[in-house]
């Protein structure tokens, strides 16, 4: 019997192909984005879970001027003793980059760890070679992963070969691990002991602190410990410690979702925009199944004077359902064997659509299998059980004698609902992608305050006035300036205070060195007073510039006023010469900070160069080549700063990527549902066509009054869609300092885009069905 009703199937889609092929190119592409977006939030929600003390492992982070997700180096220690019921107590420490030589050849090696052997008892590393217990406990030792491994060592053994690193440390490899899984917050690619830089690490104060994870016994709640970490701060730091900050405890799998840490190895994600995802992957499912019920029902009263000559010569409703779901569910099953066949050939350009790692093996996972086999059963139910009860409850004579005109008679109020649905869905996903695609503009492209375009920044070197002499002599060079850091770096601050202007609380600022080409180069605008003044004779009052954050914290308003005050920064009293407008050091999630710039040749270590447009990469190799001259046991090593600051907002075009993916996804898949519509309701309405051009319609009669049964529809849908959409995205938009206010516009927007889409795809439908010849129309039915 089921070879049967599968013959018939496949007989019935060979019949009507172009019916089928929509249906199923709709449902194969609903199924696609669902099954990829269901990848993608299973990816994010389940960060750092796989470890097997994820549970009881929390951070240890601290909370000042702002929270941070680092504490300094003695801490750790202290921990250990005072809380010698902490089952492990692990210090980790992440760079960027550093020279390394191996076998002479010098390379830069990126994503470096330092951590100690406590590292490995809370964290599962999957281990290829070398001993977890001890591979990490001695010094200048370094564990690689599997991909550097290869980089660097190619098929060679690397265990016992050294790695020099930054001209200082002679590394053994003592171990080599598997690459980090793309749900793991811990970014490094090769780990160092923390014995190594232990003499570097040992002083509360340095300015570069570290992470530090703790695992709590099964019998210790963190609330405990966390009631008793101000008592532990004043007494191994002081009361005066104790006031300024606090330490907090932050759950391992809370880390890759808490945005009140940006200064970190990865930029956290928004739990919001990840459920946000979610609802778009149900919302497209939801679209995909409309459209196959619509079109199946179109389908299915194309055919009904076939079903009603097979219930005259005997067959019962239950063999009419029983073949119906099987057409369907060999639909579907088509459907799916594309889906997947498409996911295949995507999958390898998913991670720079939408940020996340995804391998053609995690379709094979037991739970990815079962949420294919429940996705494609919900389909096979939702889609194809009533227009199989259609066709089943189908009246032989009155099909026989009239198929189109009595077969669905009754379904009006459910097509109108689906159809509903179907507006309701599309609108929410057109003015939500329209709101965050002018979030991401205006946050994106708001003016941070200084020049970022053909600027590089680099290391100085061991000889600045040589390096300053060869910037000078080359042609390719517009400007230069030596600092601290440029404009997009943050890390320094500095306590400051002005009790004489009533401000006797001390807040936080942050500082810059800066030579005087600084501020024209980067073109900060000055708003009042002198700009910095390349001075080589010490003062006892230090001369600055601050940005008009640091004087609005003085209480004074105008920037002429601010000149000649005198502040305190640091144990220091400095004088304010200028002032320049607010600029952006930090991502915008964060509001901009007071800031002062001051002159110190000495404490430079970054050069910017501003570039000539036109062979930038021929003026970058000759900087390369002589700055090496200079600096012979080094690597040069530079970054565009535009390239520095768009990374600082890689998670907001991401998002704003996957939105425009998935809402035009939605938007073809509502186009051939509302084809679907259209050509049922054509077939249904055939002769009442007919009839009208008979008496004189007109082709634009025809299409009108097919529009007329959408516009109501598409109204009400916008209606309910406004409240949702305005309460969902104004709650999104609270995650940014600066933000985008939501008008009229944006629903309007909206609303004449679907009455667009919709407009266009109805109309090129129904023109046609107002276009066929009256009396065929007429003879048929």
């Amino acid at each position: 019997m089921f070879k049967h009703y599968f013959r018939t199937a496949i007989r019935s889609i060979a019949r009507y192909k172009s019916y089928a092929a929509i249906n199923i190119f709709g449902l194969a592409l609903g199924l696609a984005s669902c099954i990829l977006i269901f990848l993608i939030v299973r990816n994010e929600l389940s960060y750092d879970q796989y470890h097997r003390q994820a549970h009881k492992t929390y951070r240890v982070t601290s909370l000042g001027l702002d929270y941070n997700p680092s504490v300094s180096f003695a801490v750790a220690p202290a921990l250990k003793n005072d809380f010698p019921e902490l089952e492990h107590v692990s210090q980790y420490y992440y760079w960027r980059e550093s020279m390394i030589e191996i076998n002479q050849e010098r390379y830069i090696l990126k994503d470096i760890g330092a951590a100690d052997n406590e590292f490995t008892k809370i964290f599962d590393l999957e281990w290829l070679t070398g001993d977890p217990k001890s591979a990490l406990e001695a010094p200048n030792t370094i564990v690689l992963t599997e991909t550097i491994a290869k980089q660097y060592f190619g098929d060679q053994d690397p265990m016992g070969q050294t790695i020099r690193m930054d001209n200082n440390w002679e590394l053994k490899v003592t171990g080599l691990i598997k690459d980090l899984p793309s749900n793991s917050h811990l970014t490094f690619k090769s780990l160092v002991s923390w014995a190594t830089f232990h003499d570097e690490t040992s002083n509360f104060w340095s300015i570069q602190g570290g992470y530090l994870y703790i695992t709590l016994p099964d019998n210790l709640s963190a609330r405990s410990i966390e009631q008793q970490l101000p008592s532990f701060i004043k007494k191994n730091w002081g009361e005066e410690v104790e006031k300024e900050g606090k330490l907090l405890l932050q759950p391992l799998t809370d880390i890759h979702y808490d945005q009140r840490y940006l200064n970190q190895t990865s930029m956290p994600r928004s739990k919001k925009s990840i459920y946000g995802l979610a609802a778009i992957g149900l919302f497209i499912l939801v679209i995909a199944c409309i459209n196959f019920v619509n079109m199946a029902t179109a389908f299915a009263i194309k055919r009904s004077k076939d079903i009603g000559i097979r219930k005259v010569i005997g067959a019962k409703p239950i063999q009419i359902i029983k073949s119906a779901l099987s057409e369907i569910a060999l639909q579907v099953v088509i459907a799916l064997v594309l889906a997947l066949g498409g996911l295949l050939l995507f999958i390898p350009y998913a991670e720079r659509f939408f940020g996340t790692r995804i391998t053609p093996t995690q379709l094979l996972q037991a739970d990815v299998i079962m949420g294919l086999l429940t996705i494609s059963l919900f389909a096979v139910l939702i889609s194809g059980l009533y227009p199989a009860l259609i066709q089943a409850r189908f009246n032989q004579v009155q099909i026989l004698k009239s198929p189109f005109s009595t077969a669905v008679k009754g379904n009006t109020r459910l097509k109108r609902g689906l159809i509903g649905i179907q507006f309701l869905v599309t609108q929410l996903l057109i003015i939500s992608t329209f709101i965050v695609a002018k979030q991401m503009d205006f946050f994106l492209n708001k003016d941070i305050g200084f020049d970022k375009e053909s600027i590089i920044t680099f290391d100085i070197g061991k000889n600045p006035e040589g390096l300053r002499q060869l910037l000078s002599r080359q042609p390719g060079v517009k400007d230069f300036s030596f600092a601290s850091v440029a404009p997009a770096y943050n890390i320094n601050y500095m306590p400051f205070s002005a009790p004489h202007l009533g401000m006797n609380e001390v807040d936080v600022t942050e500082l810059k060195v800066v030579d005087e080409n600084y501020l024209p180069m980067f073109k900060i605008k000055m708003m009042a007073g002198l700009p910095i003044i390349k001075s080589t004779a010490p003062d006892s009052i230090l001369k600055i510039v601050v940005n008009n954050t640091f004087i609005t914290r003085l209480g004074i308003h105008n920037p002429e006023d601010a000149l000649g005050e005198q502040v305190i920064v640091g144990d220091r009293s400095a004088e304010i010469q200028g002032v320049v407008a607010d600029f952006q050091s930090e991502s915008k999630h964060k509001k901009i900070r007071a800031c002062f710039l001051y002159y110190n040749p000495g404490r430079f270590h970054q050069a910017s160069v501003k570039l000539q447009s036109n062979n930038m990469k021929r003026t970058i190799a000759s900087i390369n080549k002589e700055w090496s001259i200079l600096n012979p046991q080094s690597l040069f090593n530079y970054e565009f700063l535009d390239n520095k600051v768009a990374r600082l907002y890689e998670q907001e075009q991401t998002l704003y990527n996957t939105f425009k993916v998935f809402t035009a996804i939605a938007i073809i898949i509502s186009c051939v549902g509302l084809l679907g519509l259209v050509s049922l309701m054509a077939v249904q309405r055939v002769k009442e066509i007919g009839m009208r051009k008979i008496l004189g319609a007109s082709v634009k009669n025809i299409v009108i009054l097919f529009l007329r049964d959408f516009v109501l529809l598409i109204f009400v849908a916008f209606a309910i869609a406004v409240p949702i959409t305005w309460y969902s995205m104004n709650s999104w938009l609270q995650e940014f300092a600066y933000q985008i206010n939501i008008t009229p516009i944006h629903f309007i927007v909206g609303l004449l885009a679907t009455l667009f889409v919709a407009g266009t795809t109805v109309f090129i439908r129904s023109f046609i069905a107002a276009t066929n010849n009256p009396i065929k129309a007429i003879k048929e039915d």
